[in-house]
């Protein structure tokens, strides 16, 4: 079955679009062309990237979701036949999210032969708390046609409250039939193999642009194959994906 992947998080700046990048790359990188699209109706970065060929749509309209436009974005989904990845805003994680579960999105993408993936990133530091609690809101309100995968985003702190790992908190224990894969973001040491991905992120590029890159050395190339094949590796097996 095709999938349909959200990616969903109520807190800005934990990686959302970093998600949606890595993921078409991954299932492109297997000869999984997906559709990409941004909904992201305040920072559409995830269109920034022209080698992904991403179409942008506004969803929104005075805080609600425009329902013609959510339309059309199901039909694009249809149309699309195989896996489509949508990225979505902060700003209007409330009001998609809320829209999907109302409107029975999850089991009308079933039918239409396509799962729903939700994918939701637990970040560090600060944006642990409200990260893991975005992750507990949508567990408990979306039906059993959405699947979840975690990712882990350790960037700007450790996974970690009060001594527990994410697997180890109350709002996993309590929905981890929910979750089907969990993506852990690797640990980048910031003066090397943080600042290369930092930098080709901000370039907009895509690993296989980076790396075709003459002016970038050998071991920032490297290091970026490392991170890629690490994180390639862990979606490929990744059944749900």
């Amino acid at each position: 079955m095709a999938k349909a992947h959200f990616v969903l998080q109520g807190r800005g700046g934990v990686g959302k679009t970093l998600v949606a990048v890595v993921l078409a790359q991954a299932l492109g990188h297997v000869g999984r062309e997906p559709v990409n699209i941004d909904t992201d109706p305040v920072n559409a970065t995830f269109s920034g990237y022209a080698a992904l060929k991403v179409q942008r749509l506004e969803i929104m309209e005075d805080d609600e979701i425009n329902p013609r436009s959510f339309d059309r974005l199901v039909e694009m989904i249809d149309a699309a036949k195989g896996d489509v990845i949508v990225d979505n805003g902060a700003s209007s994680f409330v009001p998609l999210s809320h829209f999907l579960i109302s409107n029975r999105v999850p089991s009308l993408l079933t039918e239409m032969g396509h799962q729903l993936v939700v994918h939701i990133v637990i970040a560090g530091a600060q944006s642990l708390l409200d990260t893991i609690h975005g992750f507990a809101q949508l567990a408990r309100q979306f039906p059993p046609e959405a699947v979840f995968v975690v990712w882990l985003n350790p960037y700007y702190g450790p996974i970690e409250h009060e001594g527990k790992t994410f697997e180890q908190m109350k709002a996993y224990v309590a929905n981890k039939e929910r979750v089907s894969a969990i993506v852990r973001l690797p640990s980048l040491k910031k003066e090397t193999y943080g600042r290369d991905l930092s930098e080709m992120l901000q370039a907009r590029l895509t690993f296989d642009e980076a790396l075709a890159l003459g002016t970038l050395t050998i071991m920032t190339r490297q290091r970026l194959k490392i991170i890629r094949d690490q994180v390639f590796g862990q979606i490929a097996s990744a059944a749900v994906i």
